[in-house]
């Protein structure tokens, strides 16, 4: 049952080596998640496959699962809005190395679903092109507390592809509740964060290694990196959207940079 649910979980929000939006979401500003990366694949032309994030000048945060596949050739694009269009904001850089978490073995459930990626060239900061911050080691959200999902995926299950950037509001589900039998059960660990599983918004294709963006004090903290949904639907009912919890891995992040 669990590889079934992995594997499923790999077609509809995984790999997503495809044009893959958030469900119930609606169009973000042109410079409202300036942390925010398409990462682009290389398959006779360049095609929008994973969400990232900016961490640093030469370093973005996604997920393993996004960049686990040998052969490929990536680039990230910054300061985008609509992926089909010249915003005339973008810088495209190519990605120069991939460092997957050494815990990673392609299983969802077990977790380590993290990746950095060191680019070619520094990026340049401006009003559209930032930072994203990173929480503190170990820090948790208590349950309910309000993010954002945030990326160019499917609008709805077998959807298409959003030419423009999406958001939506989304609440944590506390681990004490996702790892529940009628929930997520033991398929998530207290390394994943969820959020949703209303039935009305989720994260889908093409969302896979963005941020779940969680505000505190004024700042966005990048609280996950999109990992996997349920096999039923991405918007399935007491089946949030699982996002790898970046604050278990800053140790490992610091030590990569």
């Amino acid at each position: 049952m669990l590889r079934l649910v992995i594997v499923a979980s790999l077609v509809l929000l995984g790999l997503c080596f495809e044009d893959e939006r958030v469900i119930g979401g609606t169009e973000a500003n042109r410079n409202a998640w300036p942390w925010l990366v398409s990462l682009q694949g290389f398959g006779g032309y360049w095609y929008h496959t994973c969400g990232g994030t900016l961490i640093r000048h030469q370093w973005v945060l996604t997920a393993a699962h996004c960049v686990d596949r040998s052969g490929m050739s990536y680039r990230v694009v910054l300061g985008d809005h609509n992926i089909y269009e010249d915003d005339g904001t973008e810088q495209y850089i190519n990605v120069q190395n991939i460092i997957l978490h050494e815990g990673w073995n392609g299983d969802l459930a077990i977790g380590n679903d993290i990746a950095l990626l060191y680019l070619e060239r520094d990026a340049v900061l401006n009003q559209y092109v930032q930072f994203g911050a990173l929480p503190a080691a170990g820090a948790t959200l208590p349950n309910n507390y309000l993010c954002y999902v945030t990326g160019w995926g499917y609008t709805r299950n077998g959807g298409t592809v959003s030419p423009t950037l999406q958001q939506a509001p989304i609440r944590v589900v506390a681990y004490e509740i996702c790892s529940q039998p009628a929930w997520w059960g033991y398929y998530v660990t207290p390394n994943m964060v969820c959020a949703g599983g209303d039935g009305i918004i989720a994260g889908c294709q093409g969302d896979s290694g963005g941020p779940l963006n969680c505000q505190h004090d004024g700042t966005f903290y990048i609280h996950g990196a999109t990992s996997f949904v349920a096999a039923a639907g991405c918007d399935t009912d007491m089946k949030p959207t699982v996002w790898t919890r970046v604050s278990s891995y800053i140790n490992w992040i610091n030590d990569v940079r």
